[in-house]
């Protein structure tokens, strides 16, 4: 018994320790955001200041167009996370109750998908989006279906792959017994399927979210409207040529982290179960 206890407190001391290791970056930039300029540019940083001021988030949302950025990241993130989220759902539904040939070659060209560096990829999708431009204008360089659309390509074989998981730990049997009261496909997906998985739609629409919602290369290279920038291009003001202006970029990261946070808690606790569940496959 004594040996527990001292393994449960040797356990939680390194989970304080690796969690405290993973806040301190986070802790950081919130702080610099509070700092005025003199302590940021101090040769010797402290981990607290005497004079916390809110000018540097006066200056962050002072940007031209800080909220057109806001929104523009806003509706990319939040249009991906539903594609993604029923475009994958229904995926996984067919590659684990439908037998058909190539279902395991599909299934291994989503992890393929998932090995190429995006960076290898940017310049082809940018050829690739301009072509397909001139035939949908709606998809076009320039335009947020662009952006849309390829973060929708990158999410889509992650998410797939991950709720095939939650939909095969799905008995059969509860989908027999529906089918023999009467139930039609769409009402066993919407009334079965969707609400056991919905943990592991949880926890693939936060990876879909944080990457739309940080990303900086797509945007930069297709977004070459400064209307239609997104949030990450804010940042880029505050990068001088003479000298950085820390304190604005500390304080548009802080705000940038925001609304990540907010969707990070309203959907955690399915997210940990849904991680929870995705070993049972």
């Amino acid at each position: 018994m004594h040996d527990r206890r001292v393994g449960r407190l040797v356990a939680n001391t390194v989970a304080v320790l690796a969690a405290a290791v993973v806040a301190f970056p986070l802790y950081w930039m919130v702080l610099s955001a509070f700092k005025p300029d003199d302590e940021i540019n101090s040769a010797h940083p402290r981990p607290w200041t005497w004079a916390p001021t809110l000018g540097n988030f006066r200056d962050a949302l002072g940007v031209n167009g800080f909220g057109g950025y806001f929104l523009n990241s806003l509706l990319v993130a939040s249009v991906v996370v539903v594609l993604s989220a029923g475009i994958a759902f229904l995926a996984a539904v067919a590659l684990t109750r439908f037998h058909f040939r190539f279902r395991t070659t599909i299934l291994v060209m989503f992890l393929v998908a998932q090995m190429v560096p995006v960076e290898a990829l940017t310049i082809p999708l940018f050829f690739l989006v301009r072509d397909m431009g001139t035939a949908v204008p709606q998809i076009g360089l320039s335009t947020l279906g662009s952006l849309m659309l390829v973060h929708l390509a990158f999410s889509l074989p992650f998410a797939i792959w991950m709720l095939r998981g939650f939909v095969a730990a799905v008995p059969d049997t509860l989908e027999e017994a529906a089918r023999l009261d009467g139930a039609n496909r769409f009402t066993i997906l919407w009334r079965i399927l969707f609400p056991l998985v919905a943990p592991g739609l949880a926890a693939t629409s936060v990876f879909s979210f944080i990457t739309a919602w940080n990303d900086f290369v797509f945007a930069k290279t297709f977004l070459l409207d400064p209307d239609t920038q997104t949030l990450p291009s804010a940042l880029m003001v505050f990068f001088k040529p003479d000298e950085n202006d820390w304190g604005g970029i500390m304080a548009a990261s802080t705000l940038m982290t925001v609304p990540v946070l907010v969707f990070f808690v309203l959907v955690q606790r399915h997210m940990v179960s849904g991680l929870g569940g995705a070993v049972k496959d």
